[in-house]
């Protein structure tokens, strides 16, 4: 099929908002799963649906998939509304955490499952399954059975399986939950190459924030049926709209403190911010991540230096490409902190447990949000 050269602001919009999900609520009894979500998803985009369990995540794409319908609000998928339509009529290949492949077919036979329904010729389709089975570097594998298999070829298997039809839409349920972390990395490798490679418009359902980040154009932030921030990694990651997100996306040092004109205090300590529409006296909560925390060595004075205190490290844990560093300091009283530190940093520091120094947390660095009283 050529593709059609939007000619129009409007044309070009359709192009792009290949998924549009309007107010959509669902709710199961008193329960409500999802609160009037809406968003749009680009023709060609891997997005990725993150959050703790429970939050709805599941529950959205089941919606999207016709699998467990939306109880009000609308879905188009390329312009065409998809809302009221039984999962049988949209077009969509799905993966399940399960891979929930027929144990009795064989590896090509279970590819081929979803194309012999389309009555195609069986040269076709023969076709089809050993050109899908050599994207998915398993052309060896055709004759075996899915309990011959490890747990990465399954997955692949199940992969081969969900494209085959050449879906619009490629629905992905924690398809990697189910492996040991070696073969997760790299098999989140593979399907973002395959999904570049097909230029496929891919949902993925995941709780995993460093499978999100790695494999995601964007991603959508969910807690308690509602969306708390879309963007992409980089912006999730530095630019969160919630503490929420900043606690769940990455690691964290939650300080309580106060803001007082443009700053916020912290025992003795006035750190500088440049985070706008906060009011004096404001009971916040300060967020630094533990990479942000900046080490100087002797001689980098303190005083005078916005942003810099004294500190002692009261421990250090290894974690091979980085060292954990857990400080104290009298000028934050008794909240302590930790940062990451790499390994030539303590090497040409010559840092150790008991060793004083001086750290700066940088002000674009210093994430404050407002407390809930």
């Amino acid at each position: 099929m050529n593709a059609i050269t939007p000619t129009t602001a409007q044309d070009q919009a359709v192009a792009q908002d290949y998924l549009k999900i309007a107010d959509l609520w669902k709710s199961y009894g008193d329960f409500v799963a999802l609160k009037n979500v809406s968003l749009c998803v680009e023709r060609g985009e891997f997005l990725c649906f993150l959050g703790p369990s429970g939050c709805g995540k599941t529950t959205l794409l089941r919606a999207i998939a016709g699998l467990d319908p939306q109880s009000r609000g609308s879905i188009l998928q390329g312009g065409r509304d998809i809302s009221n339509l039984p999962a049988s009529q949209r077009d969509y290949g799905i993966v399940f955490q399960s891979y929930a492949l027929f144990p009795n077919l064989t590896v090509a036979r279970n590819i081929a499952f979803g194309l012999e329904n389309t009555r195609l010729p069986r040269a076709e389709i023969a076709a089809r399954v050993t050109e899908l089975l050599s994207l998915v570097g398993l052309h060896d594998k055709a004759d075996k059975y899915p309990a011959q298999l490890s747990g990465g070829q399954q997955q692949r298997v199940a992969l081969a399986r969900a494209i085959a039809i050449n879906p619009g839409l490629l629905l992905l349920d924690e398809p990697l939950s189910a492996l040991d972390a070696k073969v997760r990395v790299h098999l989140r490798h593979e399907m973002k190459e395959l999904q570049r490679k097909l230029g496929v418009t891919t949902i993925m359902v995941t709780h995993d924030q460093e499978e999100a980040l790695s494999m995601a154009d964007r991603i959508v932030v969910m807690n308690h049926g509602v969306i708390e921030q879309i963007g992409t990694p980089t912006e999730i990651y530095r630019h969160p709209a919630s503490l929420f997100v900043a606690d769940f996306i990455g690691e964290t040092n939650r300080i309580p403190s106060r803001f007082e004109g443009g700053a916020v205090r912290i025992g003795n300590t006035v750190l500088e911010t440049r985070v706008p529409g906060l009011s004096d006296g404001q009971k916040v909560m300060v967020v630094v991540r533990p990479e942000d925390i900046l080490p100087h060595g002797p001689g980098h004075e303190a005083q005078a230096r916005p942003n810099h205190l004294p500190v002692r490290i009261a421990a250090t844990e290894f974690l091979g490409s980085f060292w954990r560093v857990h400080l104290c300091s009298a000028g934050l009283g008794s909240v302590p902190l930790i940062a990451n530190f790499s390994m030539n940093a303590m090497r040409r520091l010559d840092l150790a447990q008991g060793s004083d120094l001086t750290v700066e947390l940088p002000a674009e660095r210093v994430l404050v949000f407002a407390q809930e009283d």
